[in-house]
Formats: C-alpha cells, structure tokens, sequence
C-alpha cells in the first residue's frame, strides 16, 4: 500500500499540482491538504478515493502556483476599506501613530488581485489532475502488490518443504525414539513386557500425532496461494491465514518430541512472521 504519485498541468490560471503519498493502515485514511479556493472539492475527492482504495493512508496535497504575467490588477476595494478602518481604530489608541502606508495596504492579502479565473473551471481541472494522480499512485501500489505476492510465494515454497519433509520425517522419528527406549531399559537393567513397550509408544504416537497440524497446514498454504492469485483487496484474508498458520505452527512445536520437528516447528514461525510483516503491506 506504499506508494507516491505526483501529477502537475498548466493552463491559464496557472500550474496546478498533486502529491499523493501513501502508507500502511488497516483502514482508508485520507487526509486532505487543499487550498481555500478549493474547498468544495473535498467530497468528490474523497468520493473518489473510497470508489479507488480500500486501505491506507493517504496524504493529498494540492497546489496552485497562479500565473498573473499580463492579467490587469484589481484592488478589492472592500477589502480595503474594511483593513484601513481597523488601522485607523489601532490608531486612535495611539498618541503619534504613524501615517498610514497605502504600499502596505496593498501588501496585505487579499487586498491586490488578478483576474480571477473560472471557479467551476478550475475546480473541473483539479479533479481531472486527481483522478489522473490517483490513477498512477493505484499502478504503484499494484507493482508494489506484485513484488509482495512474489516474496510471499517464496516464503510458502519455504514453507512447504518444511512440512512435506517433516511428513518424511515422522515415522523415523517414532522407530528413533521407540530405539531410545529400549536402549534406556537395556541400560537400567530393566526388562520390558513387548506388550508393554507397544502401549507405550502407541500412547507416544498419539501425543506427539502432528498429522492433522500438517494437513492444515498445507490447507492453508494452498488457501494463501489461492488469495494472492485471486488479487483484489486481500490484506484482511491474508492477515486471518497467518493468525491460523501462526497457531498451527505453535500446536507443531507444543508436540514435538524430537529436536527436527523442534526445529521444523520453529522455520515455520518464522517464515509465518515474516509473511505477517509482508502480509500489512497488502490491500
């Protein structure tokens, strides 16, 4: 969702720019910095971020660099009047006020103008440069959309192996430790009833039964693949298959019984984290 855009067009009225600037959120936060003049377009522009994203934050910041190059000055003469009489009453309360200065009246804001142009014009024309810098911060998050689902199809490669090898793994892993005890009775002298020992790691192969943790697993391996190829705004569905992967890796390591699966257990985890870190970027 981190992505910059900025659109610039000229034209009478001068140079009219847009900065877009976004970043990560779990909701769409937009927050407008327009000038006065074009306060009124502030619905549309949010209209129009809602209909094009559905996540971040957004920063939009528009500019007008005004071209009054061989536009008559007009003095607002209202204006004017109204900054003179608020001198002269600042200069009552003055016993040697100085005389009032007619070049710094027309300094002051608002009082020296040019020609205004066409308001419903230049509104029109600032939309059309929204939409063509909305346009282009939309593309920039797709290519940054697409790196992410790149890096995140890595991680469930990664991901993948661990489980179809740690599937490998588990019946060595049960005649391992069915070796180990025996090798422990041999040791202590102990001479174990065949019946027994067979009860014994009946009851070891159930506690220690990861087959049903794999199998979700890759479940949701499958499903994160399928979300990521389906595009579209996916980041709530995606941070929901982490939580689930992220829990199922933890039931793995709360079975373990032999530092492989230990280990398997704790690769998943990470890959499941650094997934999650990815997964915030996503819309």
């Amino acid at each position: 969702m981190t992505a910059f855009a900025r659109v610039e067009r000229s034209g009478p009225y001068g140079t009219l720019s847009w900065e877009l600037r976004s970043v990560n959120s779990r909701y769409l936060e937009p927050h407008l910095r327009l000038p006065e003049t074009f306060r009124d377009l502030e619905g549309a522009v949010r209209e129009a971020l809602r209909q094009g994203l559905s996540r971040g934050k957004l920063e939009c910041t528009l500019r007008l660099t005004e071209d009054s190059s061989g536009k008559p000055l007009q003095v607002d003469r209202e204006r004017a009047a109204q900054l003179i009489a608020a001198a002269e009453s600042v200069a009552a309360l003055i016993q040697q006020p100085a005389p009032l200065n007619p070049l710094e009246v027309l300094a002051w804001p608002g009082v020296l103008v040019a020609d205004a142009a066409d308001p419903q014009a230049l509104n029109a024309a600032a939309v059309a440069l929204f939409n063509e810098g909305l346009s282009e911060l939309k593309n920039g998050r797709a290519r940054e959309g697409a790196e992410l689902a790149r890096l995140l199809n890595e991680r469930l490669d990664a991901m993948q192996d661990e489980v179809l090898q740690l599937r490998e793994l588990i019946p060595q892993m049960l005649a391992n430790q069915r070796q180990k005890i025996e090798t422990r009775c041999a040791e202590m002298k102990v001479e174990l009833e065949p019946q027994r020992l067979e009860q014994e790691l009946v009851l070891l192969a159930q506690k220690s039964d990861v087959a049903e943790e794999l199998d979700r697993l890759a479940t949701h391996i499958s499903e994160v693949r399928r979300v990521l190829k389906a595009g579209g705004a996916a980041g709530r569905r995606l941070d929901f298959l982490m939580q689930e992967l992220n829990r199922e890796a933890n039931t793995l390591g709360s079975k373990a019984f032999d530092p492989r699966s230990t280990q398997a257990a704790v690769n998943l985890k990470v890959l499941i984290e650094q997934m999650r870190e990815q997964v915030q970027n996503i819309e």
